[in-house]
């Protein structure tokens, strides 16, 4: 028996899909950080995973030229490869960061450090804003079509409906800023996990920030002192 779309929650309901730019944008702010990082953060040659990454996102651009609407089984192993690269860089980029800060060696002058350290920790910022809005309910084509009843995050809007628009639905901008909370204050702020992936990536985010902040601060203050 099919559910009655008017008596399902507003963000269920069929909608346009998102337009790719903000997407697209912050994806390629995220490789022009991993570009500009001094080459003993990027894990083999500058130009490799950041060519992976471009070469993708041309393709998944391509397949939704307007909005994210296509959805098929190639599409979203695409988009995962693209999750994928971009965490396997991250994941180099920080612990590279965290063995020279710890060991003392090849940190380079508090400038650089500093400069080094707040590229890296912004970089993460954005791997994770991508996460999030990838996986939440199925990624944005998904949340479009409304097929996943369960969120895997719960914005205030979702319980507050009469304070938005009824066209309201999450989108990459909202993930971002969730990105940017939990990077910042360590913890949830006004949107919450619900599943147990969501609950461990934000957790993972967060503790990534906390480090690369603290040894990234001490270690600069340890130097201009």
């Amino acid at each position: 028996m099919e559910e009655d779309p008017e008596r399902l929650p507003f963000w269920r309901r069929f909608s346009e899909g998102e337009r790719h730019w903000p997407y697209a944008l912050a994806v390629a702010a995220m490789i022009g950080l991993q570009v500009a990082l001094p080459d003993r953060y990027n894990l083999g040659a500058w130009w490799a995973l950041p060519g992976v990454e471009v070469i993708i996102v041309v393709l998944l651009v391509a397949a939704n030229p307007r909005r994210l609407e296509r959805r098929t089984r190639a599409l979203r192993r695409l988009s995962l490869m693209l999750i994928a690269v971009a965490s396997l860089g991250t994941a180099w980029s920080v612990f590279r960061l965290v063995e020279e800060l710890t060991s003392g060696h090849g940190a380079g002058s508090a400038a650089e450090l500093l400069g080094s350290g707040a590229a890296i920790w912004l970089i993460n910022v954005l791997t994770f804003a991508v996460w999030y809005w990838e996986l939440d309910r199925g990624g944005a084509p998904a949340r479009a079509a409304g097929t996943d009843p369960y969120p895997d995050f719960l914005f205030p809007q979702m319980t507050s409906p009469g304070m938005v628009p009824g066209h309201w639905r999450p989108q990459f901008a909202d993930y971002l800023y969730l990105a940017f909370t939990n990077a910042t204050a360590f913890s949830p702020t006004d949107t919450l996990p619900l599943s147990r992936w969501a609950k461990l990536t934000m957790m993972l985010e967060a503790a990534i920030s906390l480090v690369t902040a603290a040894l990234v601060i001490a270690k600069a203050v340890n130097a201009l002192g």
